[in-house]
């Protein structure tokens, strides 16, 4: 029996079992794909972007050439966060050392945000799809046996056949979360070296900022 002669079958609960895993696992995979293209740009820019910006003469001429380099905007927005906040704001209050260290720490966070999205996802597909397909599984195997229950005949022929086909939704459930954990974990690794790049120039950038207002 094939799977579209299986889903036409299943009762509802099987059927949305069967498109709650398919969602699923096109979602899961929309994002692998998209996070790999961008975590592969972001690796490469970040490096690129933070070497011109230390070859460059001033904090105005960086800024433009960083702008080259920089297309998912991972690091100007560091560089943009050092401009000086308007006076009389609580922005401004404090000295310089303590305005830099608010502004870079907001805008680090907003930029490990871009950084992250999705990974929430796939943690909640790699843990919860197992769980669907043993779900659908098990409400299955309660349908088929409910089924030969009523047809009056039990055999081992008879149990065999359905009781398999009902686990295709456990093997399912697996299908879609090997993927999903995988990425998650290799996604992690990558933006935590990612994340540390940025880190490390925005306490360089702050040291230069802190000791020399025009980045000169």
């Amino acid at each position: 029996m094939g799977i579209p002669q299986l889903f036409s079958q299943a009762d509802a609960i099987g059927r949305a079992v069967a498109l709650l895993l398919l969602v699923m696992s096109v979602a899961s995979w929309v994002v692998i794909l998209w996070k790999g293209w961008l975590l592969r740009r972001a690796g490469v820019d970040v490096a690129r972007a933070t070497a011109a910006f230390w070859q460059a003469p001033s904090l105005a001429e960086a800024q433009q050439r960083v702008s080259g380099f920089d297309r998912e905007q991972l690091v100007l927005p560091l560089i943009a966060a050092t401009q000086s906040q308007p006076p009389g704001s609580l922005a401004a209050a404090g000295n310089r050392s303590q305005q830099l260290t608010r502004v870079l720490r907001d805008a680090l966070h907003a930029v490990l945000d871009k950084l992250q999205f999705g990974q929430v996802l796939l943690a909640t597909v790699g843990s919860t799809a197992p769980f669907v397909g043993l779900l659908g599984t098990v409400w299955g195997i309660y349908h088929a046996l409910t089924g030969i229950a009523a047809a009056g005949q039990i055999s081992i022929d008879r149990v065999a056949g359905p009781v398999g086909e009902a686990l295709i939704m456990t093997a399912a459930g697996l299908a879609v979360a090997i993927p999903a954990v995988l990425g998650y974990n290799i996604f992690g690794r990558r933006i935590g070296r990612i994340e540390a790049d940025l880190e490390g120039f925005a306490r360089d950038l702050r040291e230069l900022a802190a000791h020399h207002p025009e980045g000169r």
